[in-house]
């Protein structure tokens, strides 16, 4: 068997990475978002991003099954083209377009969502959302989630204003970024992301993952709808700040 990582560091980082991703593959996908950042502070973004696909695979089947029945079709529609073109893009881009970038340009969608709903009070009647706007929403999640696994806030972005069951939510969520990490696969394969260590690290953290998606399952079932809504537009917002909060700190490094 190939050696897996062995600096402590790395774990220190790595092991809350994977909990927060069980977590969001059991419901709260804000918490997700945070996963590939603290994984960037050991390695390269994408590499990080690379690591955690087999993690973020095997929860995605986890969280298929437990909410197979519960998923919206019409999103799905509209949202998964969007998606592979934003990451046919990514793909091509990849070398040119700095993580910073990506970072801040998200970012500032989340915050300026968050703040534009809170300011108008935050409409609790569900919305129609336009398929165009799908489209480009679902492409910027496509594009976002290849570079930095940070597709969650432009996808809430269509989502969340349609107010959908809860349970419906969350398993359009779970279906839409498990085809997304499907088909990242072969790209990070060919952009020569994967390697025989950090696979074999990938496998040693399963079982935590494994644990952690089922502790946010059984979290989003046993929390009111209201306040799992509440909940989804804060995470958004301290993702978002998170994200800004890091784009700005690497661009005063520089």
């Amino acid at each position: 068997m190939p050696p897996i990582i062995t600096d402590p560091f790395f774990y220190v980082v790595a092991i809350p990475a994977v909990i927060f991703l069980g977590l969001s593959k059991g419901g709260f996908a804000g918490v997700g978002i945070a996963a590939t950042p603290l994984l960037a502070l050991y390695l390269p973004p994408l590499e990080a991003a690379a690591l955690l696909l087999p993690v973020l695979i095997t929860q995605d089947l986890i969280s298929i099954y437990v909410y197979r029945r519960q998923w919206d079709a019409t999103n799905l529609k509209i949202m998964l083209p969007g998606a592979v073109i934003g990451m046919a893009l990514a793909w091509l881009l990849a070398s040119y377009i700095s993580d910073n970038a990506v970072r801040l340009t998200i970012g500032l969608i989340g915050v300026g969502f968050v703040f534009n709903l809170w300011l108008k009070r935050a409409v609790i009647a569900p919305r129609r959302m336009r398929p165009a706007a799908g489209v480009f929403w679902g492409g910027l999640a496509g594009f976002t989630s290849f570079m930095t696994q940070a597709g969650g806030p432009p996808y809430q972005v269509y989502v969340l204003p349609q107010r959908l069951p809860k349970l419906v939510l969350v398993g359009t969520t779970t279906i839409f970024f498990a085809v997304v990490n499907s088909l990242k696969i072969v790209p990070y394969f060919v952009l020569g992301q994967f390697n025989a260590p950090n696979l074999a690290t990938s496998v040693a953290l399963l079982p935590i993952a494994i644990v952690a998606n089922f502790g946010g399952i059984w979290l989003v079932k046993h929390t009111p709808t209201g306040l799992f809504y509440r909940i989804a537009y804060v995470l958004l917002l301290i993702v978002s700040l998170v994200l800004l909060w890091q784009g700005v700190s690497e661009l005063i490094r520089k």
